[in-house]
């Protein structure tokens, strides 16, 4: 059983991973305005931080240490979809697409979290 348990940690864990590097393709191809620059880095850091903070949680020390992470997993997955809400299109259907299809990875992962998080408490 606790083989099967930490095998789902790792699949979150390549599923935050996977999620942020698909949003530094994203952001790679953006028309390169002031705006989508600056939000960009920050859509940037924020898919990062889901990640890394899931892997520090999987490493916490003590159970509050674990909720704290899991609700900065969660903060960072709800910063993400701002941003993505926030960046600037224009007139790329393709682009349109890979901004849903990212927008809803980032609530899905809201909820995971969200969902660990009621289960931890």
């Amino acid at each position: 059983m606790t083989k099967n348990r930490n095998s789902k940690h790792y699949d979150l864990e390549d599923r935050t991973l996977t999620f942020a590097k698909r949003v530094r393709a994203f952001v790679k191809r953006l028309h390169k305005t002031i705006a989508n620059i600056e939000d960009g880095k920050q859509l940037i850091r924020s898919s990062g931080s889901v990640g890394s903070n899931y892997i520090e949680a999987n490493e916490s020390l003590s159970k509050k240490d674990f909720i704290i992470r899991i609700k900065i997993c969660r903060k960072e997955a709800k910063e993400s979809r701002y941003w993505l809400r926030l960046i600037e299109i224009n007139g790329g259907q393709e682009q349109e697409m890979v901004r849903k299809y990212l927008t809803n990875e980032a609530t899905e992962l809201m909820n995971i979290f969200g969902a660990i998080l009621q289960k931890s408490q």
